[in-house]
């Protein structure tokens, strides 16, 4: 399928880390805050870092005008959605369910890439997307009775990953001639842009100082997410292919669940753990190198 290069690799490693820890983070930020407006400072916030790093790095801010229409498309897709619909999923549902429930994303992405985007996978391709599918099914095995007193946050969630998994198709086959870190930089704007009006929109009457807990989930969610993470992200899957990008992160929902249960006392059962080998296998089915002779190396004809 398609071997990470070390800077891809680099990129993977720590982008893996911070999401996967961030989905306690996250619960433990808005259990007394706006879920909403907990977004939408965290996107401000994390706005003049991930600046900064383009300044460093000498990347230009420039989009062109013509570019306009299709980048607010690309944010509505990658990150509009996701970000109202899985913070107020978080709120409701434990941290580690939502996760898995966002990270259903790759099965989606696979479909969608079929569907919208004549993708043909191979066998490890279908392999990987299988073992994600089982491994998301028995990480939901215990929440099923819990999860149907909520249908209206698991339904967010599952819609949230669907239109994630839209975002990363359409950014792989993205038009705009402009660096990546640059699109990154303006859809994160115009998120927060939203997030706010949202906020606005639903959560005034809420609205308050955070608490110190609050404050930490926010600084952690705009240096290390929106500030690293989200243009982590939007590189590897701007340069792999959708499948390989998608199941590349799927050890974020197992990080997600084992540190809910470490931090905040959620249950793990073993579903959770036989998933973990799920997750493995999904990951090794994209990643690992094909030998030469796998995929066709010519042969003498003497």
């Amino acid at each position: 399928m398609h071997a990470l290069t070390l800077r891809q690799f680099a990129l993977l490693v720590p982008l893996t880390l911070v999401w996967g820890l961030n989905w306690p983070v996250m619960k433990l930020g808005v259990a007394d805050y706006p879920p909403l407006a907990f977004r939408a400072l965290s996107l401000w916030l994390g706005l003049p870092v991930l600046g900064l790093a383009l300044v460093w790095m000498k990347v230009p801010f420039r989009v062109p005008r013509t570019a306009w229409r299709e980048l607010l498309w690309l944010a509505a897709t990658n990150m509009f959605v996701w970000h109202a619909c899985i913070i107020l999923a978080v709120k409701a549902l434990s941290s580690g369910r939502a996760a898995i429930l966002g990270y259903t994303m790759p099965v989606f992405s696979a479909v969608i890439g079929a569907m919208l985007f004549s993708a043909v996978l191979s066998r490890r391709g279908w392999l990987g997307i299988s073992a994600c599918a089982l491994g998301v099914a028995l990480l939901l095995w215990h929440e099923f009775t819990h999860l149907a007193g909520r249908p209206g946050f698991v339904a967010l969630a599952l819609v949230a990953a669907a239109t994630w998994a839209l975002g990363v198709q359409v950014l792989r086959h993205t038009r705009i001639q402009v660096p990546t870190l640059t699109l990154s930089f303006w859809m994160t704007a115009l998120t927060a842009v939203v997030m706010t009006l949202l906020s606005l929109m639903f959560e005034r009457a809420q609205w308050q100082m955070p608490n110190r807990a609050a404050w930490a989930a926010i600084a952690y969610n705009a240096v290390l997410i929106f500030g690293f993470a989200h243009a982590a992200w939007f590189i590897l899957a701007r340069e792999l292919p959708p499948v390989a990008s998608t199941l590349s992160v799927m050890l974020i929902p197992v990080l997600g669940v084992f540190s809910g249960a470490l931090w905040l006392g959620e249950t793990v059962y073993w579903q959770d753990w036989t998933a973990v080998v799920l997750m493995m296998v999904a990951i090794a089915s994209v990643l690992w190198p094909v030998r030469a002779e796998a995929v066709g190396a010519p042969t003498s004809t003497r």
